[in-house]
């Protein structure tokens, strides 16, 4: 889904964030977003950068296991 949240306010952001979390049980889902609820709901976040001008570069944050590097600090 792209940007499906681009027009909802915070509070809404929240509530769609939570139900996306609720039905990944059954369900994978591969979001693109700008709003900070929403990937704070993800298990993994992958992004996209262009350092030098036509390379793109993917780089990839596991937040599980990020929360965990940073509990045990």
């Amino acid at each position: 889904m792209d940007e499906i949240e681009a027009a909802l306010d915070e509070a809404n952001v929240i509530r769609y964030a939570e139900y996306m979390r609720r039905m990944c049980d059954k369900t994978q889902f591969i979001v693109i977003t700008h709003r900070r609820g929403t990937m704070e709901e993800a298990d993994h976040l992958y992004g996209v950068t262009m350092q030098e001008k036509g390379v793109s570069k993917v780089i990839e944050l596991d937040l599980d296991q990020a929360q965990r590097s940073i509990e045990n600090d």
